[in-house]
């Protein structure tokens, strides 16, 4: 049985949840859905989203979830490309992309389902999540994990159980709080297993600092998945909201995702204790490696150690595996997940592969003690006067700024040194931030060679289909001005 699921202050019990979930499957099998269909989700945060992820893996079809902010022409993309069965969504939300629904797809609002007669059918292998994601580089691409070997299924579920405890904290009556959108695979992943094996997830519409704190208190939460933007606004309530809440229940906090600056991090340890774990993960790779804020005070701004049986190496670009502390390309395999494809185009996997391990893109370090440290993407790393330049880094440090909601950092091309940097900046609500105001601040925080040349204000960054900041369209108007290209 599942467990408690509390939303807006309002209660669903586990039997309650169970018999939603066969009654979407019932609707869902009524539709023809079956194992190894795709059922799309798009839908905010409520009890119907997980009951929709339910209800498609009790069925054995994939789930894949769909960003709500998209327009035709994105939600359409992976209608289109996933092949999907049926799409669950609302109504307001069906109107917003309605230009992109394929003809013939079926179209299920969430009240629709609820209402089906439950599903009976035999017990199928559970489906799993199809999430899209960036990959390297162009459209999205559906991660299809591939089901294992019935005689393989036992060891490998095993060995990801293992994972999700040391990763995200799953445990037998963990009382969750979940602020995180989930369209994306990590906050859905950690609502799929949280029901599973908890007593209750306090689920968010959106997050909301001082209210993740008095829920924290109220209903004694022991666990959480927020993320490094998350503690930035945690750390920006007045101490007097900060000191006003118990917050002595909680044990274990995950953050995937995006990496968390040391000093950020630091700051969270002194408030809330030693309690945050850090994961280098992706939806291709899965949880490659992690971090406990022990280990984190020690060896700052790692990334941690393999997980399970997870193999990594770092390999330069002819795929010679290069000397402890030297930067290259972060190659890696998770055992304990199911090997994928990408949705309707394999050879895009297979440029990501090398002998057995596999890329994307991103370049670090592993210490002495095998510890790795996670510099950018190679797509992302800036060349200025014949430096390396990482803007993960910088970004870190401006995004501890007062009144900085969200950054970019970019090259953009120099007539002396080749590339410059430049910093595109989404201020809080009612911020006025000035360009000498980011300067002045990232001087004193790193080093002269580091501080972008440009900084530029936006009401809101351009973001790829998985979510991420779409730097490729900052960075185009600099070049093409230029008449060249990195």
């Amino acid at each position: 049985m599942s467990a408690t699921l509390l939303f807006k202050d309002s209660e669903t019990a586990p039997r309650a949840f169970d018999e939603a979930v066969t009654q979407m499957a019932g609707g869902l099998d009524r539709l023809g859905v079956a194992a190894g269909d795709v059922v799309c989700i798009m839908l905010h945060n409520s009890p119907a989203f997980v009951q929709a992820m339910f209800a498609a893996r009790l069925l054995g079809a994939y789930f894949c979830p769909i960003n709500w902010h998209y327009k035709p022409e994105e939600a359409g993309w992976i209608l289109r490309d996933s092949g999907a069965k049926a799409l669950i969504t609302h109504r307001v939300l069906r109107a917003q992309i309605e230009g992109g629904i394929p003809s013939g797809l079926a179209v299920l609002e969430s009240e629709e389902l609820a209402a089906q007669p439950p599903w009976s059918g035999a017990p199928r292998p559970p489906g799993m999540m199809m999430p899209y994601t960036s990959g390297t580089s162009g459209r999205a691409k559906g991660v299809r994990r591939i089901p294992s070997p019935a005689q393989e299924e036992a060891a490998r579920t095993a060995l990801a159980q293992e994972g999700f405890a040391r990763v995200l904290g799953i445990e037998p009556g963990m009382r969750a709080l979940l602020p995180a959108p989930l369209y994306h695979s990590a906050p859905a992943s950690y609502a799929l297993q949280s029901m599973l094996s908890g007593e209750l997830l306090v689920l968010e519409e959106k997050f909301d600092a001082e209210r993740s704190l008095l829920l924290i208190e109220k209903f004694r939460l022991t666990h959480a998945y927020l993320v490094p933007t998350m503690y930035v606004r945690l750390l920006r309530l007045p101490e007097s909201i900060r000191k006003k809440y118990d917050l002595s229940s909680m044990r274990f906090v995950a953050s995937t995702g995006s990496p968390c600056a040391a000093e950020l991090k630091r700051a969270m340890i002194d408030w809330w204790g030693p309690l945050f774990h850090e994961s280098y993960a992706a939806s291709e790779l899965g949880y490659v490696t992690a971090i406990s804020s022990h280990e984190a005070l020690r060896k700052p701004g790692s990334a941690g150690r393999p997980v399970g049986k997870a193999l990594l190496r770092i390999l330069d670009s002819h795929g010679n595996e290069l000397p402890r502390g030297q930067v290259g390309l972060i190659y890696a395999r998770q055992p304990a997940h199911p090997d994928f494809s990408y949705n309707n185009d394999p050879d895009a996997r297979r440029k990501l592969e090398r002998d057995g391990l596999w890329t994307l893109g991103d370049l670090g370090f592993v210490d002495d003690e095998g510890y790795l440290y996670v510099c950018d993407r190679a797509s992302d790393m800036v060349i200025s006067g014949g430096v390396n330049i990482y803007p993960a880094e910088i970004e870190a440090a401006l995004a501890m700024m007062p009144g900085v909601r969200d950054c970019a950092v970019f090259g953009i091309p120099d007539e002396e040194f080749g590339e410059a940097l430049a910093a595109a900046v989404q201020a809080e609500p009612g911020v006025a931030l000035q360009a000498e105001d980011v300067i002045r601040y990232l001087r004193e925080r790193i080093a002269g060679y580091k501080v972008p040349k440009v900084v530029s204000f936006h009401a809101e960054l351009p973001r790829e289909d998985s979510g991420k900041i779409f730097k490729r369209r900052l960075r185009e108007p600099y070049w093409e001005k230029s008449g060249r290209r990195i």
